[in-house]
């Protein structure tokens, strides 16, 4: 078999193996928290953070949540860690945003963090300031979820199907995840741009 038919075979693999039930609980979680008023804050680093500010944008016009990510401001960001360092930066930003116990934190990692391995140090920190301050903590990682599913209220872990495409399978599915959210009747409050054009012709 060769690499295009096993990362498809791999991608049905994932999509059959996907906790239904999880997915549920978050969307009523979600849901939850956007009527008590509370704002949802995407942290994410390399593909996590293009993803963080795509779902931001999504979360925004199509779910109505008041939403942010760190990665959207470089100025602000590049200056706390300039300043204090890559390992706070996240977290002091969190800080300055007033994050607080009706807010909610979503991760996209593919390891979830690790600190005692250094990986994503600026992931851990942030969640153990959201859990200080008694905020949800939501997350799609992959692997075994890493520290990120540890301490999450909800998350949703991507079944790797082989080490060699943890990270391409793990980031494709994170995208399939938010998007599944924002279109969820649950959620969506507006309509999409190309779905109204559709139901027009």
């Amino acid at each position: 078999m060769g690499y295009i038919a096993e990362f498809v075979q791999d991608a049905k693999a994932i999509l059959d193996a996907l906790d239904q039930e999880v997915l549920e609980q978050l969307v009523r979680e979600l849901a939850v928290l956007r009527q008590g008023g509370g704002r949802l804050f995407f942290l994410g680093v390399g593909g996590g953070a293009g993803h963080a500010s795509h779902a931001v944008n999504d979360f925004r016009k199509i779910a109505g949540f008041e939403a942010y990510t760190p990665t959207d401001n470089v100025s602000e960001l590049t200056a706390r860690i300039n300043d204090d360092g890559w390992d706070s930066a996240y977290t002091n930003w969190l800080r300055g945003s007033r994050l607080g116990p009706q807010d909610g934190i979503f991760v996209f990692s593919v390891g979830g963090g690790n600190r005692e391995k250094n990986v994503s140090v600026n992931l851990v920190s942030a969640l153990e300031y959201a859990r200080g301050v008694g905020a949800k903590i939501f997350g799609v990682v992959g692997r075994d979820g890493g520290y990120a599913a540890q301490v999450a209220d909800i998350c949703v872990v991507i079944p790797p199907q082989r080490p060699e495409t943890i990270t391409p399978q793990t980031e494709a599915f994170q995208a399939v995840v938010w998007h599944l959210l924002v279109s969820h009747p649950q959620l969506q409050l507006h309509g999409m741009k190309w779905e109204s054009v559709v139901s027009q012709v």
